[in-house]
């Protein structure tokens, strides 16, 4: 009698043709039996072509058009039918054990609603350390934990703030619990803010050591583009209205605001500012805009999150 699968792997692509073939080469070769979905963000590089005629037992969604990382990631969860999904970045490649050990320690852990991995930059020499899940700054930056640290740090299992959407699994019954990924967010602090109403709502994220994946940080994103100044600052905005106390959503709002009046300032005397877009006025004014249409929903949001962590 076959045994019933326990988890499936989403991989979220948006003109990743160059990339999917060593990601799901390496999901082949896990050593534990999955699904494999795949979905595919409106490309126009070839990938519909190349999952048929490479990767025939992939299933692949088509969701017609660029959902972001976050609508691609919720299109995928919809999909799935087991216990645990995994989320692999395109532009990811995971060790044989990868799904294997991060199983065992959902497994292990009945707490733990998600389990992050242990994510190495690729092509370093001496091997760096690219994320061993998110944690959060004091000033309400989400950041990966131990990025760029040595890679023999942080060999022991442990709990940790938040899990990276690049490489992790997901109890899905504490994801749907909580209402599945922000799709409004579309791209950054998606998974910070998954986290966030996870933990809320009394669950637990673990961190294991033994589930490695080699990671090509920012293959897929330019971090010094506007698109990337962008939604980091905006959806962290969002985040903070959602899941944090309101004392710390004014600081946060007060501290953008007096930021972006000083650069103002600053650039209009023609005194030095450093040439990058998450300092930029107009940029920030941009945010600032598309928070505030964001706000009501934002605020909807916040009640049914803080009335579900009450009551659970």
């Amino acid at each position: 009698m076959a045994t019933a699968l326990v988890a499936t792997v989403v991989v979220v692509t948006w003109e990743g043709a160059h990339l999917l073939p060593p990601c799901l080469d390496s999901l082949r070769g896990q050593t534990v039996a999955h699904r494999v979905v795949v979905v595919d963000n409106g490309s126009s590089d070839g990938t519909e072509h190349l999952l048929a005629e490479r990767f025939p037992e992939v299933d692949v969604v088509q969701t017609g058009a660029n959902l972001g990382f976050a609508g691609g990631v919720q299109a995928g969860l919809d999909a799935v039918r087991t216990p645990y999904a995994a989320l692999l970045n395109n532009d990811a490649v995971a060790d044989p054990g990868w799904l294997a050990a991060l199983v065992a320690a959902a497994e292990a852990h009945p707490e733990a609603a998600a389990v992050t991995s242990r994510m190495l930059l690729q092509d370093t020499d001496p091997p760096l350390l690219n994320n061993t899940g998110v944690v959060l700054t004091d000033t309400d930056y989400g950041a990966d934990r131990d990025l760029r640290a040595d890679a023999g740090t942080r060999t022991v299992a442990d709990s940790v703030f938040g899990f990276s959407g690049g490489a992790a699994l997901l109890r899905m019954e504490a994801v749907r619990a909580v209402g599945g990924f922000p799709v409004r967010f579309f791209l950054y602090y998606e998974d910070t803010d998954l986290s966030w109403r996870l933990r809320l709502a009394g669950w637990d994220i673990r961190y294991e050591p033994a589930a490695v994946v080699h990671h090509a940080h920012s293959a897929t994103v330019d971090q010094t583009s506007d698109r990337f100044a962008f939604f980091n600052e905006r959806n962290r905005l969002l985040m903070l209205t959602r899941c944090a106390p309101r004392g710390r959503v004014l600081r946060a709002l007060l501290r953008f605001l007096l930021t972006t009046g000083s650069l103002a300032v600053k650039r209009g005397l023609r005194r030095p500012v450093p040439d990058v877009p998450v300092f930029s006025p107009a940029l920030r004014l941009r945010v600032l805009g598309s928070y505030a249409r964001a706000l009501p929903w934002a605020m909807r949001t916040r009640r049914a999150i803080r009335r579900d962590s009450a009551v659970g």
